[in-house]
C-alpha cells in the first residue's frame, strides 16, 4: 500500500474516499489523538481530506485542518500545533489524475516502516477502535501555519544581498517560496503561480524537459537562478543563470559540500553518484548510503554526525531544521549560496561528473528475479551490498540492480569514472538480469 513516499495512485481506482476513510481510522486507532490535515491543489483533495478526517474523528482523534499548503508546511505544523501526527493529501509530482496520502511525525520525518506496517495491518484486517457516540473527535481550522514555516526559513538563511530569482511554482502549493524570497529582499518573478490542480502550465514533476519556459526566461533576463517545485513543494530543482538545468546529483553534491565538514556524514540513497563521494572527501566528510526513499534518508539523519540528507529526486533535508524534505527551504538555501558565492554555473562546473547509465528491464516476477540475481552476484563478487536491491562496487565504479516498488521492472544503474568502464559495468549488470530471465525459460 505504501510506496517509498506514502500512498499514491489514480483517483477512483487506486485512491478512493473509502481508502482515505480507512487510513484515518487506522491512524487514530494507533493512538494518534491530535492530527494535522492539509492538502495540495488537486481537485480530488477536498473529498479525500473530508474522508480521512471523518475516519480520524470516528476513532476519537481531533482533526486540525490547515487547507492548501506545501507538504513541508504541514509537516512542520505538526510539532508547532502540538499534534501527534500529520496527514497530507497529495500525489506530489504525479499527474493531475492521481492523488495520495503522506503521514508525518512531529519531528518532520515521514512515518517509518514499522508505523506504515501497523497502518496497513489495521486496514487489511478492518481493525479499528471506533469511538462511542460521545467520544468522537473534534474538528478545528487553524490559520497561520504558512507564516510559521516562512519565519523558520527566514531564520535559517542570511542574504547579504537579494539576487534576482525566477520561481516556477508549477501551479502547485509552493507559493511560499516566492513570498519568503521577496521578504528576504530578492527580486522575484513567478511562473505558473496560480494554484490549479490540473497543472496547466507544465507537468507537476520538474525536470529538464518540463522546465523549458523557466530555462528560457532565466537565460533571457538578469535572473541569477531559477527555482522549480513539484505539486506539493517537497521537491526543489534549479536552473543556473544561463538557463541550464542543474543535474540533480550535482545539486546534491553542492548542498552536501556546503553542509558538511571534517568528520561529518551526509545521507543519500544507494543510487547516488560518485560525484557526491568525491566532493565530500574533499572536505573531510563522507557519504552514508540508505535505501531509496526520503523516509530512509530522513531516518539516517537521526544519527548525530549526519548533517544533511538528500535524494537525486530533488528532496533535501537539513535535520537541524526539519526531517521533512523542504523545497522552499532548499530554494532559499540555494539562493543564499548564489548571493554569497557567485554564479551557480561556476559551482556546477566545479563538480566532477561521471558517466552514469540507467535502464529498466521488464520481468514477469521481480521478486523471484531479484532473489536469483542476488545469488548470482554473490557468487561472482566478494563484497555485495543488499541494503536496497544489489549494489556492487568495483575498482572502476559501481552498479545497482533494484526491483521497482510499483511495476514489474528491474532498475539497472551503473556509473564509473570513464565511459568505457561505465559501459562495461552497465552491460554486466544487465547481463545478470537477462541470464536469470533466460534461465527461467
Amino acid at each position: 500500500m505504501f510506496g517509498t513516499s506514502g500512498i499514491r495512485g489514480r483517483v477512483g481506482s487506486d485512491v478512493t474516499a473509502e481508502l482515505a476513510l480507512s487510513v484515518g481510522r487506522a491512524v487514530a486507532s494507533e493512538g494518534y489523538e491530535r492530527v494535522v490535515v492539509g492538502r495540495d491543489v488537486r481537485e480530488s483533495g477536498p473529498m479525500l481530506v473530508d474522508a480521512v478526517g471523518a475516519g480520524l474523528r470516528e476513532c476519537g482523534a481531533d482533526v486540525i485542518t490547515v487547507g492548501v499548503e506545501a507538504t513541508p508546511t504541514v509537516a512542520r505544523a505538526v510539532a508547532h500545533l502540538e499534534a501527534d501526527a500529520g496527514v497530507v493529501v497529495t500525489a506530489s509530482h504525479n499527474p493531475a489524475t492521481d492523488n495520495g496520502i503522506k503521514l508525518w511525525n512531529p519531528s518532520g520525518k515521514a512515518f517509518g516502516p514499522d508505523q506504515r506496517t501497523a497502518i496497513e495491518r489495521r486496514i487489511r484486517e478492518d481493525d479499528y477502535e471506533l469511538a462511542d457516540w460521545d467520544g468522537v473527535g473534534d474538528r478545528y481550522r487553524r490559520e497561520g501555519v504558512r507564516d510559521h514555516h516562512a519565519a523558520a526559513i527566514r531564520d535559517a538563511v542570511a542574504l547579504e544581498r537579494g539576487p534576482s530569482v525566477v520561481v516556477d511554482v508549477g501551479n502547485g502549493a509552493g507559493g511560499i517560496t516566492a513570498a519568503v524570497l521577496d521578504d528576504l529582499g530578492c527580486q522575484v518573478r513567478t511562473l505558473n503561480g496560480q494554484e490549479d490542480g490540473s497543472f496547466p502550465g507544465r507537468p507537476s514533476e520538474p525536470t529538464a524537459e518540463t522546465l523549458e519556459t523557466l530555462s528560457a526566461l532565466v537565460a533571457e533576463t538578469a535572473a541569477e537562478v531559477g527555482i522549480a517545485h513539484d505539486g506539493d513543494a517537497d521537491r526543489m530543482v534549479a536552473v543556473d543563470e544561463t538557463g541550464a538545468f542543474v543535474p540533480k546529483d550535482v545539486l546534491l553534491a553542492i548542498f552536501a559540500e556546503e553542509a558538511a565538514g571534517e568528520g561529518d556524514r551526509v545521507a543519500a540513497p544507494v543510487d547516488t553518484s560518485l560525484a557526491v563521494d568525491d566532493v565530500l572527501a574533499g572536505v573531510g566528510a563522507s557519504l552514508t548510503r540508505t535505501r531509496v526513499g526520503d523516509v530512509y534518508v530522513a531516518e539516517r539523519t537521526t544519527e548525530p554526525d549526519v548533517v544533511f540528507g538528500g535524494e537525486p529526486s530533488g528532496a533535501w533535508i537539513w535535520p537541524e531544521e526539519t526531517r521533512c524534505p523542504d523545497g522552499p527551504l532548499a530554494a532559499c538555501k540555494l539562493v543564499e549560496l548564489v548571493a554569497d558565492g557567485g554564479p551557480l554555473s561556476d559551482r556546477v562546473a566545479g563538480i566532477d561528473r561521471y558517466p552514469l547509465r540507467r535502464t529498466s528491464l521488464d520481468v514477469a516476477d521481480k521478486t523471484a528475479v531479484m532473489a536469483d540475481v542476488t545469488e548470482r552476484v554473490r557468487t561472482r563478487y566478494e563484497e555485495v551490498d543488499t541494503l536496497d536491491g544489489v549494489r556492487v562496487e568495483t575498482e572502476d565504479g559501481w552498479f545497482l540492480l533494484r526491483a521497482s516498488g510499483t511495476q514489474p521492472l528491474i532498475r539497472v544503474t551503473a556509473e564509473a569514472r570513464s565511459e568505457s568502464d561505465a559501459a562495461d559495468l552497465f552491460e554486466t549488470a544487465k547481463g545478470l538480469v537477462t541470464e536469470t530471465t533466460a534461465a527461467d525459460h
